[in-house]
């Protein structure tokens, strides 16, 4: 057996490389599993559809497999390194009664990436959700450690952050605000997504930025052998998606659209007011040679809301990327994109007189590169450095007659720079880590003004009053755009072990470390397009998280079912709070009514998962805990009294916003035939933390109520369950043009789920009465799906 194994180690060894894709299209295929059964061996192809695979002198069998695809089986006789790629076809052979889902849903039991999840584009169009439009979020909030303010909401909260602590990255390039209409639909085309992974723990090194979560969305290729069609008609919104080759097999190009239109049938109920969206994906993509391939992608979007053209608001995102994939040799794959993101948010006020414009722009230069060392090892590293422009506001008069005088908040400028090496290897034919580090270096650059304060304290505490109040500036200081005003720089280890207890079971365990240098000035429950980003500075702290979580995973029944379990303890830092009564609207002095804080979050998930057959679905429930708090500053003395600082909330621990005690959802999709396909998600939710008043009292004739602690208080429960049923005509099978009719109702028992509680005086009965407002009741829709 030793001799045996000594022979193996002194043979010399070649490496098989390639990509994978499919047939029809050509579109590059994520995960797929390159088996080689002799040696207990193999691979998976990268985000482009690559793989490297090194392996001893002799004749092998390879295994290509990917689920919903036929398997490819290859007999090789490697004697030297091989250039091999493979076009896999759909299983068209498949029984009626026997229905796959996409691999990438699987639980892979070995790896040991730990807490994330991906969705397929097709379980996301089986959603059943609001208006019938498909929705990315929508379907992520039914996974475990996920949940949003409810209706009408922006973003999403990850194991009780905020939603400005996710990085949501759309083909690398980020994505500041992820809705349209305040939350009613994602910025995401569901028929331009090619894959999707939410990293809610273990987060590779490569990610950084943010304290949470990442969400990495990739948009399609094109199909690069034909042309093709598809989109849909829907009751508020249509879509369209065009794809096809430029020269075939050598480039293609996709493009498609989506827009509201409900606001048009307005003017016959007599109504002047609008609000729609329109959006646009587009994407080209070039295959130089076998080492070189080039992507340009871009997504342009936006937002309208106006109330009889005297008040108009406009926001949304505008992003670019160009990608250039390089092999350098056959383990060595590399990626260099160069970046374009901006968010834009414009209000116009006529019956005032003025227009408002705000932003943020970054430019990013990522570099990274795959070392397949060898089937054990494989080494990630890269450089990344994004330079910020930060547009608080800027007031310019709409019309000569205004009397607005143009005036614009100071701009601010930063860069984030970091460097990283992850390292993936397995230990032992059980025990597998995936290990790294991350240095990030953030500089806050000059600008035309910023404030100075006495002992550096922007907010000052008035211990007669007990409440913290802005301090006066003492003078304003200039500085140049290239000079640095504060620097910040971390260490950010990660590292995630997976021990496999047998072929279909193992324990999972990680540590993350993140840091994030932009914060989003809110004081609402879920972002609204007015809230505005703001780099950490002289006076404002970077966030920094330490979380920690261990898991259980196991594939029941031949991977028909599977199990998983999570633990997780967050802390974070420097988490920002607001002064009581802090205006953060066009504040130029926005460090007078804030204060850094820490965070904390904890908690249980289980997510049980029935991946095969006609029946398919999850459950998810999550048992957790959101808080923070922000104790007193250090006391000190003026004009001899002390200042002995209460902190926020008397400096003691309150629930976030995003607090929700339990976390409950339920997902099914039947497929009774081919014609006929049934779909339903049940959702139920510890109500939103929140503040009611707790008396009140009589000042000049005024009634003044008056609050508790932070959050003390919650809005009811929050549940609702949605259907949906899908046909498609027999006459699909002899017809170019194939189209699908999708019924849905949501929210089908009509449940009123309080958006919020609102306190007002009933001057009839001389009491304070309490109102909940609604957003959705039951709503019905139908939406047609097309291709050709």
């Amino acid at each position: 057996m030793i001799s045996s194994t000594l022979l193996v180690h002194a043979q010399e060894k070649y490496t098989i490389n390639g990509t994978i894709s499919e047939k029809n299209s050509n579109e590059t295929l994520i995960g797929v599993t390159i088996a080689v059964p002799e040696l207990a061996t193999g691979a998976t192809t990268n985000e482009y559809g690559f793989y490297s695979l090194t392996l001893p002198k002799g004749q092998y069998t390879l295994i290509i497999s990917y689920l919903g695809f036929a398997e490819i089986t290859e007999i090789i006789n490697l004697d030297a390194n091989l250039k091999l790629n493979f076009k896999l076809e759909e299983n068209a052979q498949q029984l009626d009664e026997v229905v796959v889902v996409e691999d990438v849903e699987k639980t892979n039991i070995r790896d040991p990436q730990m807490s994330v999840n991906n969705l397929s584009v097709s379980t996301i169009k089986k959603v059943p959700v609001v208006l019938g439009e498909s929705d990315v979020l929508k379907a992520i909030v039914l996974l475990p450690g996920v949940s949003n303010a409810g209706e009408g909401s922006s973003g999403f909260n990850v194991r009780g952050g905020s939603a400005d602590q996710n990085l949501i990255l759309l083909d690398e390039a980020t994505i500041f605000n992820s809705s349209h209409l305040f939350g009613f639909f994602s910025v995401f085309n569901p028929d331009a997504i090619k894959d999707i992974k939410l990293f809610k723990g273990g987060i590779p090194a490569r990610y950084g930025g943010r304290v949470s979560s990442v969400l990495e969305i990739f948009q399609k290729e094109g199909n690069s052998n034909e042309f093709k069609a598809n989109g849909g008609i829907g009751i508020v919104a249509s879509r369209l998606l065009l794809e096809g080759p430029i020269k075939k097999e050598k480039s293609a190009f996709l493009i498609g659209g989506r827009s509201s239109y409900a606001h048009l049938f307005l003017p016959l109920f007599d109504i002047d007011n609008k609000a729609y969206f329109y959006d646009l994906n587009a994407k080209l993509n070039f295959k130089i040679n076998e080492k070189n391939n080039i992507f340009f992608s871009g997504y342009f979007g936006r937002d309208v809301f106006s109330i009889s053209d005297s008040f108009v608001n406009t926001y949304g995102n505008s992003v670019g990327n160009f990608r250039w994939n390089h092999l350098f040799t056959d383990k060595l794959f590399s990626n260099l994109s160069l970046i374009y993101s901006d968010y834009y948010y414009g209000l116009k006020l006529d019956f005032i007189g003025f227009n408002w414009n705000s932003g943020i722009q970054n430019f990013n230069f990522k570099y990274d590169l795959k070392h397949y060392v060898n089937n054990t090892l494989q080494i990630n590293y890269g450089l990344n450095n994004i330079y910020y422009n930060f547009n608080p506001g800027e007031i310019s008069p709409s019309r000569p007659s205004s009397g607005i005088v143009e005036d614009n908040l100071t701009k601010k400028y930063a860069n984030e720079f970091a460097a990283y090496i992850d390292i993936e290897q397995d230990i032992t034919p059980k025990l597998s880590l995936q290990y790294g580090l991350r240095l990030s270096a953030f500089n806050r650059l000059g600008q035309d003004e910023i404030f100075e304060y006495e002992n550096n304290q922007p907010v000052t505490f008035n211990p007669l009053l007990g409440i913290y109040q802005k301090a006066t500036p003492i003078g304003v200081s200039s500085n140049k755009r290239s000079e640095t005003i504060a620097k910040f720089m971390n260490l950010e280890p990660r590292v995630a072990a997976s021990y496999l207890i047998n072929d279909n079971s193992s324990i999972k365990g990680s540590y993350t470390r993140l840091s994030q240098y932009l914060h989003l000035l809110s004081n609402t429950n879920s972002p609204t397009p007015l809230d505005v980003w703001t780099p950490s500075g002289p006076f404002i702290k970077p966030q920094l998280l330490d979380q920690f979580a261990l898991g259980y995973f196991k594939n029941l029944k031949n991977d028909e079912f599977s199990i998983e379990t999570e633990v997780f303890y967050k802390d974070i830092q420097n988490r920002i709070d607001y002064i009581d009564g802090a205006n953060l609207i066009a504040n130029d002095a926005i460090e007078q009514v804030i204060l850094n804080g820490q965070a904390r979050a904890y908690g249980v998930e289980f997510l049980f998962r029935k991946n095969q057959g006609k029946f398919q679905g999850w459950l998810a429930y999550t048992l957790s805990k959101s808080e923070q708090r922000t104790p007193g500053r250090t006391a000190t003395a003026t004009n001899g009294i002390s200042e002995i600082e209460n902190g926020i909330n008397g400096g003691q621990w309150y629930n976030t916003p995003f607090d929700k005690t339990h976390d409950f959802s339920l997902f099914g999709s039947y497929d009774l035939n081919k014609k006929w396909s049934f779909n339903s998600n049940f959702i139920f939710q510890t109500g939103q933390p929140t503040n009611f008043p707790i008396g009140q009292f009589e000042f000049q004739g005024l009634t003044v109520p008056y609050f508790g602690a932070r959050n003390s208080e919650r809005l009811p429960s929050y549940h609702r369950l949605d259907v949906s049923a899908t046909l498609t005509p027999k006459k699909n099978l002899n017809r170019k043009i194939k189209g699908e009719w999708v019924f849905s109702i949501y929210n089908l028992y009509n449940r009123k789920n309080a958006a919020s509680i609102n306190f007002s005086r009933n001057n009839e009965i001389n009491q304070n009465e309490a109102t909940r407002t609604a957003i959705f009741g039951v709503i019905p829709s139908v939406t047609y799906n097309f291709k050709f």
